[in-house]
């Protein structure tokens, strides 16, 4: 029993990081259902302290949305920033490119993720998101780079 839970909670900790959703806006009215919006969610790099992204995304509204059956469009921007100190050592160690947020954009097909990049020139962690689908993604995308261990 104990050795169930323990690996339940490996697996947990093996995840990518879940968003905390910070606000939201409404940009397009609907008749029923709540309206179309932009959200404003933060999370942290669940393998590195000190680093936080924003990241903000648009959300489908409407009875289909209200339900959790809307397509949401592969539109997102992300913002990482150092918020506390950054262990460079570890940075280097990290693997090159990992996801670090993943979350569904629709039912079943489609997902928005952040995934980092390390580069040791540099000495940048580089985060990236987009939207994929299984058939065919979205090349949208955006960037965000923070610098690491500055001499």
């Amino acid at each position: 029993m104990i050795r169930a839970i323990l690996t339940v909670l490996a697996l947990l900790v093996a995840l990518p990081a879940a968003a905390e959703e910070i606000g939201a806006v409404g940009y397009r009215f609907k008749w029923l259902g709540p309206n179309d919006k932009i959200v404003v969610e933060a999370f942290d790099d669940p393998d590195l302290a000190g680093i936080t992204c924003y990241l903000a995304r648009a959300r489908t509204g409407g009875l289909k949305g209200m339900v959790g059956l809307a397509e949401d469009p592969p539109y997102a921007s992300i913002s990482c920033h150092q918020v506390g100190p950054v262990d460079g050592d570890k940075a280097e160690k990290l693997k090159s490119p990992h996801e670090v947020f993943s979350e569904r954009a629709s039912l079943i097909f489609k997902t928005t993720q952040v995934v980092r990049f390390y580069d040791p020139k540099r000495r940048a962690l580089i985060y990236l998101t987009y939207t994929d689908r299984v058939i065919e993604g979205s090349p949208q995308n955006s960037i965000s780079v923070v610098p690491v261990g500055l001499r």
